[in-house]
Order: structure tokens, then C-alpha cells, then sequence
């Protein structure tokens, strides 16, 4: 049996971009890589499988059951009980948590409903982990949606062409540092080396 290596300090590496950008399946790859190289890395996502984040869900199938306000307080306390109860602990024990979208989704597909996007940053981050690395898969809306055409239960809050524009353009607005904006549409083999790389990066720094 492998024993993990945990680190002196938690990690949040954090994926994000528009639906079918294939975050989840980067994290994933990740998740795989880190372990094989024996560090102790969890896998969480947003929205959790908690009692706000199936009342999201649930609420996202039929358009018009959740006005923006409504959505963003139950996005709030899904985030406030995945940091109390996945998050946290899991950075104080010294795992690198990989963790498939955060509150920068909250800013991106609520305040492309009119929300103020600082608003937003702000009351998230006024009790959630900073992230030491957000890795951004960019694609075009059109695209993303076609790649998620054959789900079986469409999310009709969410997947629109118009709206995910929208989205797309918040999340290539965010810049800093900690940012990697990353092509989705690329080689998924090279992708995957590529954020290993920069994920590397940070731990050894």
C-alpha cells in the first residue's frame, strides 16, 4: 500500500471555465498524477453533493425556477459547507486538494446574470481558501455546448450559447499570478503535461 507524502502546507489547485471545457476531465488527470507521484491529493467540485448543492441541481433543470440573487445564496452556503467540511480540513491536514470549479465560476455565471462580479470576489472570499493556482480552460461556447450535447438531463439555467459568451468573457477577464488561462480545444495528452508542469511549479516554490 502507498503511503502519501503530505506537504508542510495545504495546496488548492483549482480548474474552472465553461461547461464542456474539459476541467473535470484535466482535474481528474491530475488528481491520477499527483497521486502517482505519492502526494496525498483529494478530488472535491463545486457544486457539492450536500444539501444545497442537490437543491441547485435540482433548481437547474426548469429555466426561471431561481432568480440570480436566489441562485448566488445557494451557490454561498453549497461553498460555506464545502470549506467547513471538505476544504478546510483537507488543506489543515497538508493535501493538495484539486478542486473542479470555485467561486471564480460563482463570478463568472452570476455576474453574467447582472450581479456585480466584485460583490460577488468579495463575499466569497471573505471565508473561503485563497487558491494558489486557477487553471482556466478557454473555449468558445459554441463549441463547449456541442461537446456536451449528449448529456441526458440538460441544466437550462446554465447551458446557453448567448449566456455562456458571457461567461466565457468574465473568466478570461481574470488575471494575476495565480491565473493560467489554458486553450481547451488543444491536444488533451499536451494540456495534461502542461498543467502538471505549472502545478509543479508551485509546489516547488
Amino acid at each position: 500500500m502507498m503511503l502519501f507524502r503530505m506537504l508542510n502546507k495545504g495546496l488548492l489547485i483549482v480548474f474552472e471555465g465553461i461547461d464542456g471545457s474539459g476541467k473535470t476531465t484535466q482535474a481528474k488527470t491530475l488528481l491520477r498524477r499527483l497521486r502517482a507521484r505519492g502526494l496525498a491529493a483529494v478530488f472535491f467540485r463545486e457544486p457539492t453533493g450536500g444539501r444545497w448543492g442537490r437543491e441547485i441541481r435540482r433548481k437547474a433543470l426548469r429555466r426561471g425556477s431561481l432568480t440570480p440573487g436566489e441562485e448566488l445564496e445557494l451557490f454561498v452556503k453549497d461553498r460555506r459547507e464545502d470549506v467547513a467540511k471538505n476544504l478546510g480540513p483537507a488543506l489543515a491536514a497538508g493535501k493538495v486538494v484539486v478542486l473542479d470549479r470555485y467561486y471564480f465560476s460563482t463570478i463568472a455565471y452570476q455576474g453574467a446574470k447582472g450581479i456585480d462580479p466584485g460583490r460577488i470576489r468579495r463575499m466569497n472570499e471573505a471565508f473561503s481558501p485563497k487558491p494558489d493556482l486557477v487553471l482556466i480552460l478557454d473555449i468558445e461556447a459554441g463549441k463547449g455546448l456541442s461537446r456536451i450535447g449528449d448529456r441526458k438531463r440538460k441544466e437550462e439555467l446554465f447551458e446557453r450559447k448567448d449566456y455562456l459568451a458571457k461567461v466565457r468573457e468574465l473568466f478570461n477577464g481574470f488575471r494575476g499570478r495565480k491565473f493560467v488561462h489554458i486553450d481547451g480545444t488543444g491536444d488533451r495528452k499536451t494540456t495534461s503535461d502542461m498543467i502538471l508542469e505549472k502545478v509543479l511549479q508551485v509546489l516547488g516554490g
